[in-house]
């Protein structure tokens, strides 16, 4: 029966009288797993804030009327064409209505819906934007802002004012960053926009808006759905734009075509709308783990070499257990001993380096006229990556301690005792 007392006493005086060895085995351990932890959570915590960046200002199902060409031409539908090649040149967009047919009902539909969490109408009108001799191009769009600040955190983007102070405004407008800096307007100001149709009309900022992308700050602002429609002339019912967040959005895809099917508008899904920016998204995160987990493999092959030396150094040690009676099993727990005990206090130890160095990052200033509302560089500190740091380190640590270990089990202490 195994002595675990006596092979953990002599597991300890091995490390403790040779704690030069001791202690750099420990640091290949510290060091490689403070990396990974440090790393991961930094990496995953900026891919995290891009992501967020985009994929929060994005429904999760966008429903819309799409400008398209016609399917069937007239030509086709003369049947003496029938059989010939038709070719038809500069084909034009058949004429549809920018609003969404029955958008209303539609809106009641979706909310009954059990997997919708929300849907928000939206009102998406091209103006311009007047201030003393300044006009600038760009878009107005109408919104239930609460119900926005509910379903897509609007209220993250609004650097100055507040999505209530939109809601008590009915002639207030959320100006975007970019218009605000080139018509030198602040919060208070009036602004007046003026419709294709030439019809001007005033409204007062009670906020200023910044998504962080220059090419959404520089054209677009928001206003009261009821203001928007009043803007254009157009009754209550007037929408162009649905938005849609589920509670599940792998479902998102598969819903969006039934919508397309059931209403007869165009439904676009989160992944078909940012298709581009999930390819680089997925880059970066096979970048990031690549470079991790490279990181934990070297860091296993230091530990290696570290205890392989460890037990040569300790041949005659092996010797002299095994004549005076420990068997090869005992000298080899004896040595996986102190591999796992270098395992467990390395890898725990850094695992405190890795967070507290994730720590420092956290509190580095991080300012940007970009992205107003960070103020720090993020850093992810999600447990699972401090369990399989700890996890690979025990588990390297128990390889690189087994390997040499089973060769010192075979030793034959007579041949080690003579020096052949």
């Amino acid at each position: 029966m195994t002595n675990w007392k006596l092979i953990i006493s002599i597991a300890k005086t091995h490390l403790l009288t040779k704690m030069k060895s001791t202690v750099t085995a420990s640091l290949g351990v510290t060091f490689g797993i403070g990396a990974y932890i440090t790393l991961v959570s930094f990496m995953t915590g900026l891919n995290g804030m891009l992501d967020d960046l985009i994929l929060n200002q994005t429904p999760h199902i966008h429903m819309f009327n799409e400008i398209e060409p016609s399917a069937e031409q007239p030509i086709s539908l003369y049947d003496k064409f029938d059989d010939g090649f038709n070719v038809v040149h500069s084909i034009k967009p058949k004429q549809s209505q920018l609003k969404i047919h029955n958008a209303l009902p539609i809106l009641h539909y979706l909310k009954d819906q059990e997997n919708v969490k929300g849907a928000t109408p939206q009102l998406r009108s091209q103006i311009f934007y007047l201030s003393g001799s300044i006009e600038l191009g760009g878009n107005l769009v109408g919104v239930d802002i609460m119900e926005e600040v509910r379903l897509s955190n609007i209220q993250d983007n609004i650097v100055e004012g507040s999505p209530e102070a939109l809601k008590n405004t009915d002639n207030g407008i959320l100006l975007g960053s970019g218009l605000a800096k080139k018509m030198s307007l602040n919060v208070g100001n009036r602004i007046q926009v003026s419709t294709v149709k030439g019809t001007v009309f005033p409204l007062k900022i009670v906020g200023i808006y910044q998504s962080g992308i220059a090419e959404i700050d520089n054209v677009q602002s928001f206003a009261n759905l009821k203001t928007v429609q009043r803007i254009l002339g157009e009754a209550e019912n007037y929408i162009t734009d649905i938005n849609i967040k589920l509670f599940d959005l792998s479902e998102a895809p598969t819903m969006a075509r039934q919508l397309e099917r059931q209403f007869k508008i165009k439904a676009t899904d989160i992944n078909e709308a940012n298709a581009q920016f999930e390819t680089g998204s997925n880059i970066r995160n096979i970048i990031t783990y690549a470079v991790s987990i490279t990181l934990l493999i070297v860091a296993g092959f230091g530990i290696y070499n570290i205890l392989n030396m460890l037990i040569y150094e300790k041949m005659k040690d092996i010797a002299i257990l095994k004549a005076t009676g420990f068997s090869g099993t005992d000298v080899q727990l004896i040595f996986m001993s102190q591999a796992m005990i270098i395992g467990v206090a390395g890898g725990f130890i850094g695992l405190i380096i890795g967070f507290f160095l994730s720590r420092v990052i956290d509190n580095i200033p991080f300012e940007t006229e970009a992205l107003p509302t960070i103020s720090t560089f993020p850093v992810n500190y999600n447990p699972g990556y401090y369990f399989i740091g700890i996890t690979f380190a025990l588990i390297s640590t128990f390889i690189a301690g087994y390997l040499p270990s089973n060769k010192a089990k075979k030793i034959d202490p007579v041949r080690i005792i003579r020096g052949t």
